[in-house]
């Protein structure tokens, strides 16, 4: 799978449904190229861009499930 293939894909929170944001980057552990985390473009202004404070990383461990449409994100 690539990351353009993530990147279309919704990521949902199981615990309330809400749209989460959308993909805009993964971090890759160097020792066996697994990824660790998404990075997610966090929802502010319309200046958030300038702001790296407003992404958001969910840890590979909360990935729930990836499917055709969707990634299911088990966050509290």
């Amino acid at each position: 799978m690539r990351l353009s293939d993530l990147q279309s894909k919704n990521l949902v929170n199981i615990n309330d449904g809400r749209n989460i944001g959308n993909i805009i980057d993964v971090k890759v552990n160097e020792e066996n190229g697994n990824i660790k985390s998404l990075i997610i473009e966090g929802k502010g202004n319309m200046f958030s861009f300038l702001n790296k404070d407003s992404e958001v990383e969910i840890s590979w461990s909360d990935i729930k499930k990836i499917g055709e449409d969707v990634i299911l994100v088990n966050l509290k």
